[in-house]
Order: structure tokens, then sequence, then C-alpha cells
């Protein structure tokens, strides 16, 4: 089972007690669901869940293999240094803090992070990046856009200069591709972007670059 997670809905229950989206699928469906991937809470879109631990098993190792693409979108007030690039950093997790720090080379407890990006459109105040995740950290995509200058809107915990008024950031987890762990089908999902007038924007831009792109 496959859901467009909503930006500020956690994906599993925390301290705070709010409804996760992992029991409101649980209850929608009425099967008990085994999570495979994550999105942060002030994050949007895909999160994949398995309906039996042999499945969960299954789609677990094509991530932990690197076999899964991993597409995202993320809005940015400054234009990076490049139109397109390779970030590769380490990234060590601080667990109290809920918060991760980047390093140009490895140091104790921490671990490679690797993406691509490419600005894929602008509007008159942000750039738009599309990004393919190779590595899974935490925070990864928000903190090494934080080490290139390159916040995500909204996220102040990584150098945003102020926060969205819902308290969401405009990261949404795109696109995702993998094998069922049934099938063997190649699976291709496309989240829609949130229904709000900066990400609307800029789903007309991909929409026309789409059109663009596509042979005659």
């Amino acid at each position: 089972m496959a859901l467009n997670k909503p930006a500020g809905l956690p994906v599993q229950s925390d301290k705070t007690g709010d409804d996760s989206l992992q029991k409101l699928a649980e209850t929608y469906c009425k099967h008990p669901l085994h999570l495979v991937n994550r999105v942060d809470r002030p994050a949007s879109g895909i999160v994949v869940f398995a309906k039996s631990p042999a499945a969960m098993t299954a789609l677990t190792a094509q991530f932990s293999e690197r076999t899964v693409e991993k597409i995202y979108l993320a809005v940015v007030k400054n234009q990076p240094p490049e139109m397109q690039g390779r970030l590769k950093h380490f990234i060590k997790k601080d667990g109290v803090k809920n918060v991760s720090s980047v390093y140009s080379e490895s140091r104790p407890g921490s671990e490679e992070a690797d993406l691509e990006y490419e600005v894929v459109a602008s509007s008159d105040a942000y750039f738009l990046l599309k990004i393919k995740l190779l590595t899974g950290r935490h925070h990864q995509i928000r903190a090494q856009l934080a080490a290139i200058g390159c916040p995500v809107k909204g996220d102040v915990k990584y150098g945003a200069r102020r926060s969205n008024l819902d308290r969401s950031i405009h990261l949404h987890a795109w696109k995702l591709n993998f094998i069922h762990p049934v099938s063997d089908e190649k699976i291709e999902i496309e989240a829609p972007l949130p229904d709000e007038n900066l990400w609307k924007f800029f789903a007309e831009k991909l929409e026309n670059n789409e059109k663009t792109e596509s042979p005659v």
C-alpha cells in the first residue's frame, strides 16, 4: 500500500500522541501494515507499507541494496552553485536533538550521503530542485542542501530564514520505482504535489516541461 502523506502528519505514532499515517491506513484497510520507508513529518509524499512481514523484508532489501529509484522535489530560496550536480557528504545524526550534521570527510559515527540534483524550474523568488536520492540517511536532503547554502523553504531547523505558516517544509517525495515483491512487476508511483499555491505553481511548470520534452 502506497500513500501520499500530507505535510505535518507523522508516519508512525510518536510522543505527541497525534494520529499517524500508519494508524489511519490500518483503520482504512482493516489490516496490520508494516512500514517500508519514511518521510519526515514536515515533508510530504510517498510512503509505502507492506501487508505482510515477508513483503516488508523483500522491499526493505531493495532499499538497502539501492535498487529503488527515489525522486524528490524541493523548493529553495537560494540558487545552487551549479544548475545540476552531485552532492557527496558524510552525515552524523544527533538523536537527542533530532538533527543531522554534514561533513566533507568521514567522522566517527557518520555515514556516507549521496544525491544528485537538478534545477528544473524557478519563480521570481524560488527554485525547484529535482533530487535523486542515492542513499537514505536521516534528514539527508535537508542537511545536504543546507550545507551548500540552499535550505529547503520553511525548514528553519536547517537554516531557512522563516517557517511556513503551517510548519510544513517544501520537500516532497515525488516518485518511487521498485519491483513488486510477489509479482516481480516494476511498480512506478507518482504522488501529486500538495494543494498549496507555490506547489501548484511548480506543478504547472513541471507539466509544461514534460509536454515540451515529450516526442511529437
